[in-house]
């Protein structure tokens, strides 16, 4: 069990890739703190986990409010005595329109949330880490490989690329590593709705949308959200133990940076 006695904080917990993250995290014996504004997924997250074995505990949380922040990590500290682990992948996306046509409010939204909640929750849980630890901040391949209709999303996820590297400077001394993975297509919830929605306007198959999508990467297949799951562990657990201010790419090699 590569996360044996870890305790790891997950922000943003949606039914995709937060909630099979949290399991496996779970199934590698970590004890898991899951964070979501709403409690659906992560109270059914938590039931399955504690079902299988593990350990887990579910926080109200909205990263954009300091007490709620707070009491996460208070949560996480008062359950199992102590926070190795933190994921930042709390989301907030602005709306699929022109970078110059998305309202400032909801560019700020996404910013407060991307960017702002994860200073918040890693100010949060870093006073907890005394015997060092591992972050990771979730990143998207819009930053690598520029979409239309992305660009409110990708400026704030650019902006935690670059807050990812500041911090792996700073809290080297501390002991604790900051990492980023940049994800591309996931097939899990939210790529299942777009291939329905594509399909449909498209009058195609949804298999013809999923060919199209898998055939931009050498694996032939959009990458489950289950198996990248396995790269933000990988860079969670002692593995990576000299790894820190990266950035690992998971998108079944659709971008190849040189």
């Amino acid at each position: 069990m590569i996360l044996h006695d870890e305790v790891v904080v997950i922000s943003g917990v949606g039914a995709g890739l937060g909630a099979k993250l949290a399991a496996r995290a779970a199934a590698e014996g970590a004890k898991v703190v899951l964070a979501a504004r709403s409690g659906m997924v992560t109270d059914q997250a938590v039931a399955e986990i504690t079902a299988a074995g593990g350990e887990a505990v579910a926080v109200a949380c909205d990263v954009r409010k300091p007490e709620d922040v707070e009491r996460v990590a208070a949560t996480a500290v008062e359950r199992y005595g102590k926070i190795t682990g933190l994921v930042n992948s709390a989301y907030s996306h602005p709306g699929f329109t022109d970078l110059l046509e998305t309202p400032d409010k909801q560019l700020r939204r996404a910013m407060d949330v991307i960017l702002f909640g994860s200073l918040e929750m890693t100010r949060a849980v870093v006073p907890h880490m005394t015997g060092g630890g591992s972050i990771v901040n979730v990143g998207t391949m819009s930053t690598r490989v520029p979409m239309r209709g992305e660009g409110g999303y990708a400026v704030a996820k650019a902006a935690m690329g670059t807050a990812t590297q500041y911090m792996a400077l700073e809290l080297g001394e501390k002991g604790i590593r900051v990492n980023q993975a940049i994800l591309g297509w996931l097939d899990g919830p939210g790529v299942r709705f777009y291939l329905t929605m594509t399909a449909e306007a498209k009058g195609i198959t949804e298999q013809d949308v999923y060919d199209d999508i898998a055939s931009r990467n050498p694996l032939g297949r959009i990458p489950p959200d289950e198996a990248c799951a396995g790269a933000i562990l990988y860079l969670l657990s002692r593995y990576a133990s000299e790894v820190t201010g990266a950035t690992l790419d998971v998108n079944g090699g659709e971008y190849m940076p040189a």
